[in-house]
């Protein structure tokens, strides 16, 4: 009788710390989360996603969220490596590796990362010459990505990739490259043009060559013209003349000087 009395008189006080603390022993970890348990300050257990219970005043537990993040690092100047004055932005994808590191080994972990991609990324712009670094942005990123992930493995974080976005050129400078491209672009055209007019003369010597070596096909040719001439409905006027002729009247020419030469005598 004596210790359903006792039970009777400790229940309300139990019932009122139940009520009081329970809440405070309760954890609901998301499924894209983890808990880091810390008993009396110390590090003591990582909590998987479910309910959890902990020791209130003695136990804390911190969540930490293991998604992807993506992380925008701000626009700054830089300076290419043939001096080139640039702003440059990108964006980091990282996720959480290990719970413990990222809360234990660093202290505000995406202001961090953050600010280690923006000190890299001027580090790295600045081994590439400019021409360089817009054929190769690839290349770029994957240096930035090595760096900062060898860095921020020591707080449990895994660097998924690093894109550049933008690079941003003085405008003085964007003139000066679109002069030097339709330059290059003339260049081209003018070789070319030239390629072709040798090209042309060499088919034309050639043609030259076989009509001279050919007998008739000269004439053959005069024939050809004279009808695609015919075909044209102007007041075009024709007025033709064999060869033989011409060769006549050049035969005549060579002969003229050596009878005026025999009359002198």
């Amino acid at each position: 009788m004596e210790a359903i009395l006792l039970l009777g008189s400790i229940f309300p006080f139990l019932f009122v710390a139940c009520v009081v603390l329970g809440p405070l022993a309760i954890r609901i970890i998301d499924q894209y989360e983890k808990g880091v348990i810390f008993t009396l300050g110390k590090y003591s257990r990582t909590a998987d996603p479910g309910l959890r219970f902990i020791i209130p005043f003695i136990q804390t537990c911190t969540k930490v969220d293991m998604r992807e993040r993506a992380v925008d690092v701000p626009s700054q100047e830089a300076m290419s490596k043939d001096n080139v004055s640039l702003t440059i932005n990108a964006v980091l994808y990282y996720a959480i590796d290990d719970a413990m590191k990222s809360v234990v080994n660093v202290r505000a972990l995406e202001y961090a990362i953050m600010q280690f991609a923006m000190t890299t990324m001027r580090n790295i712009v600045g081994q590439f010459e400019l021409d360089e670094l817009l054929a190769n942005k690839e290349e770029a990123s994957k240096k930035i990505k090595t760096i900062v992930d060898e860095k921020s493995e020591a707080w449990g974080v895994n660097i998924h990739s690093v894109e550049l976005k933008d690079l941003n050129l003085p405008e003085s400078l964007k003139r000066t490259m679109s002069k030097q491209a339709e330059a290059e672009r003339e260049k081209r055209a003018k070789i070319i043009d030239a390629e072709g007019e040798l090209l042309a003369s060499e088919k034309l010597a050639q043609a030259a060559g076989m009509l001279a070596t050919t007998p008739g096909a000269l004439h053959l040719r005069t024939l050809q013209s004279i009808n695609d001439i015919s075909s044209d409905q102007s007041n075009t006027t024709v007025w033709m003349v064999p060869v033989e002729t011409l060769r006549a009247i050049d035969g005549l020419n060579n002969l003229l000087p050596k009878i005026a030469e025999k009359v002198s005598k």
